[in-house]
């Protein structure tokens, strides 16, 4: 019996405010075990997990990988150049022979809005969403929580600046609604061109500028620059980016002293974030990194069911 209210975590909308305080207490008696010298459970022997990553991934698919072998699962890696995709096999089918393979959950990456909603439709394992097109990436807005909780103390009531590439951000796409879920303010701050046509829509307040908005965060989020797309990006230059939106020491001085600096990687030094910032220690982005370990075995462990009282064994 899944511990969750969904059977698959494919967007943020598929979780209740209960359902997120759920997979980040089960977290925190994860982070535990990921401490310990010996980090094995036999929570899920004898389930097969799928990483199906049709796009790159360094962080999440080995975060993912990690998580289900830490729970004693058997984790199966799959990228695009490994699997008959590359062929000209369609997702549908990819999804039934691995449903014929009888696995019982599957991870999945893909370049398109709306791919892990069709696994859910030709198989009957769980489908939790590793990142689609600029729709959502849900597991990453869980451990997004769970590190600003476990420095913040709390959630409820406090004001992120998400700061960048907005439109395209499957990050933004999921961290907005999961802010808002949880009680938090989400504030977008992004050059106009990187904003999506409605901000209004999204239910986020809206900034003019970072050096405004800064004094009045008590989290600020900045979102990677991309790099691959940088000759088409709608901005002038790196330069001017860097200048206007990136989070460096001054705008670090202006801000107020508890002020988390998050970033969900790779960071691009020098353009969203200076080096100094992103080494200081006012910036968790490796506690994230860590998180997303716990997180992961949590949700795979409340989607898989499993017995007993999580990392107590």
């Amino acid at each position: 019996m899944s511990g969750l209210t969904s059977r698959h975590i494919i967007s943020m909308d598929d979780l209740t405010a209960a359902d997120i305080t759920t997979v980040l207490d089960t977290a925190e008696s994860f982070k535990e075990v990921n401490e310990r010298r010996i980090k094995k459970l036999p929570t899920l022997r004898g389930r097969t997990i799928i990483n199906l990553f049709l796009e790159p991934s360094t962080r999440t698919r080995t975060s993912f990988e990690i998580a289900a072998k830490r729970l004693s699962a058997d984790a199966i890696n799959m990228t695009g150049s490994a699997s008959a995709t590359v062929k000209g096999e369609s997702l549908r089918d990819t999804a039934k022979t691995l449903s014929a393979m009888a696995c019982d959950l599957i991870v999945v990456r893909h370049a398109y809005a709306g791919a892990p909603q069709v696994l859910t439709e030709c198989m009957d394992a769980h489908v939790i969403n590793g990142g689609d097109g600029r729709h959502q990436h849900p597991t990453q807005a869980l451990l997004d929580l769970f590190t600003i909780r476990q420095h913040a103390g709390r959630l409820a009531g406090l004001r992120v600046g998400i700061v960048g590439d907005i439109c395209h951000s499957r990050v933004a796409g999921s961290l907005v609604p999961a802010l808002r879920t949880v009680g938090a303010t989400p504030v977008l701050i992004a050059p106009p061109t990187l904003l999506p046509a409605r901000p209004d829509v999204l239910g986020a307040e809206v900034a003019p500028s970072l050096d405004e908005a800064l004094p009045e965060l008590d989290v600020v989020y900045l979102l990677r620059v991309q790099m691959e797309r940088a000759a088409g990006m709608p901005f002038p230059s790196l330069r001017e980016y860097a200048r206007f939106w990136g989070m460096n020491e001054a705008r670090l001085s202006s801000a107020r002293p508890e002020l988390l600096v998050m970033h969900p990687g790779p960071m691009n030094r020098g353009v969203e974030i200076s080096s100094a910032v992103a080494d200081s220690p006012r910036a968790i982005v490796l506690d994230q990194v860590n998180a997303g370990v716990a997180v992961r075995m949590a949700v795979m462990y409340l989607l898989l069911g499993g017995e007993g009282g999580g990392a107590a064994a």
